[in-house]
């Protein structure tokens, strides 16, 4: 049986912990809230883009041309990963890489965006051509790059498809692993609302995604416009992904942590009621060795 003084260390050792993952619990629900206000403050500026991409796609038959939009054989796939960089966030990442081992091929090559899955991706001997670590809060810079290089490697044929891969905020207690196809654009997929765009439930986005029935004037021509609003469109598209991917992580560290914080408060308990018995048998112990004394003495 443990002595007293291994006891008492125990449990001091449990309260550091416990105060420990109390703070990071509360660390993690504030940074939940920001990125969730993050991702709202974003929608007005995808609603104009949606509005106008979608006016055009449904007017212009020559935006087939258009190298974004190109559907071909999937012989290469890239998936971009989005995983956290820190732990403590229960089973969130490996969720994810489940999800992303049981979708891709073998010929297909790897982007992180997060340390824990590039971890798992070498461990796994995949082909990973580039990390892009991003800071938190991520910034809407940071995404461009990453956008940019993906482009840049569909328009030069050297990938076929690009999806993203990243946990889809649910709720607060439900976090779901999402693979959502970046590249090539679909048009339907730009006037459709997609389960990230949105991560509070009962909002009414119907005015944001209408096709507008007036015409817009377009300077130099429509082809053009879209051209370059297609790229803005995809940033946001994975800008959003990254933050629904922050929230997740937080949401999913909050709860491990609110978890190992009333772990942490049983087991005081439980080893406080051991404490207490030990120092009763000791305080039993000495007073039958006092009173074996004093009848030795008489």
């Amino acid at each position: 049986m443990a002595n007293l003084q291994d006891i008492k260390r125990r449990i001091k050792s449990v309260k550091n912990t416990a105060q420990i993952t109390k703070a990071m619990e509360l660390v993690a629900s504030s940074k939940m809230k920001k990125a969730q206000d993050q991702a709202l403050a974003g929608r007005p500026y995808a609603g104009v883009i949606n509005k106008i991409l979608a006016h055009i796609s449904h007017d212009e038959a020559e935006l087939d041309e258009c190298p974004l939009l190109k559907v071909r054989e999937v012989n290469r796939e890239l998936f971009i990963v989005i995983s956290t960089d820190k732990g403590l966030c229960g089973g969130l990442n490996s969720n994810l890489m489940r999800a992303v081992m049981q979708d891709s091929s073998d010929n297909a090559s790897y982007v992180t965006i997060g340390s824990k899955g590039r971890s798992a991706l070498a461990l796994a001997q995949k082909d990973l051509i580039a990390d892009f670590p991003v800071s938190d809060p991520v910034t809407f810079k940071e995404i461009s790059i990453i956008t940019k290089f993906v482009i840049e490697k569909f328009e030069a044929g050297e990938v076929d498809r690009v999806s993203v891969a990243f946990t889809n905020f649910v709720n607060t207690l439900s976090q779901r692993p999402i693979i959502q196809t970046l590249l090539p654009v679909e048009d339907t997929s730009i006037t459709e609302k997609k389960d990230y765009e949105g991560l509070e439930e009962g909002d009414d986005l119907s005015e944001v995604y209408n096709v507008p029935e007036g015409g817009y004037i377009y300077e130099p021509d429509s082809t053009k416009v879209f051209n370059l609003i297609l790229p803005h469109y995809l940033k946001y598209q994975l800008y959003q992904m990254v933050l629904e991917a922050r929230a997740s992580e937080h949401s999913a560290r909050m709860v491990a942590m609110k978890n190992a914080s009333e772990n942490a408060k049983e087991m005081i308990d439980e080893l406080t009621l051991q404490y207490n018995k030990v120092r009763q048998a000791a305080i039993t112990s000495e007073l039958l060795e006092i009173t074996t004394a004093q009848l030795a003495l008489e």
